[in-house]
């Protein structure tokens, strides 16, 4: 039986998601800590060890460019009649409150017998190993997956193949002063539980 003070356990129910809005984006991640981060994703499940994990790291100026290759694919993507001004601008401005941003990739393995859908699920482990890595360092993270990711052109933009996937960006950085570490609940697990035969 694990203790319900087992670390694990607590970095888990401390993980939260932390806006860009709410990071310093003056306040440098040491090296150190970020070679943590991407080395604990390294070690996500992978069936047939395809490891299709794939990140694409923008920091400094580079966030810029980002942001506003977002933008432009946001305002040739979307329909005048749902076009908002707010998304646009939230669009460039993200990247550069947070001091690096991620884009989270799938590479698409040549293996037919695993499904894509398993390989986009073994990225999806590995964002989570890092966005426990980070709670437990007490950086903040988010990550953000707007359908403009699914474009060609940010495909081209990312160097991306046809079969290969932007699955999101994922936005680290440290609370500015005065910002607190957010508050969560989750409703009773007993509510998403079903068992078929407790024989």
């Amino acid at each position: 039986m694990i203790s319900k003070t087992f670390p694990i356990t607590e970095i888990i129910r401390h993980r939260r998601t932390v806006k860009p809005a709410m990071m310093d984006s003056d306040l440098d991640i040491p090296m150190e800590l970020i070679d943590e981060l991407l080395e604990n994703a390294n070690w996500a499940p992978t069936h047939g060890f395809t490891e299709p994990w794939r990140f694409k790291i923008f920091s400094g100026n580079s966030r810029k460019s980002l942001g506003k290759k977002l933008q432009d694919l946001y305002s040739a993507h979307t329909p005048d009649d749902q076009f908002r001004q707010d998304k646009l601008n939230k669009l460039g401005k993200n990247p550069i409150l947070a001091p690096i941003v991620m884009a989270i990739c799938m590479e698409r393995g040549d293996n037919p017998k695993i499904p894509e859908l398993e390989e986009i699920e073994a990225v999806a482990c590995a964002i989570q190993n890092m966005h426990l890595t980070a709670a437990a360092a007490g950086l903040g993270a988010f990550w953000s997956s707007p359908p403009i990711l699914g474009t060609d052109g940010m495909r081209e933009f990312l160097s991306l193949r046809e079969i290969d996937r932007c699955l999101g960006l994922f936005y680290l950085g440290w609370l500015k002063e005065g910002e607190n570490w957010p508050k969560s609940s989750r409703g009773p697990v007993s509510n998403k539980i079903e068992w078929v035969d407790k024989s």
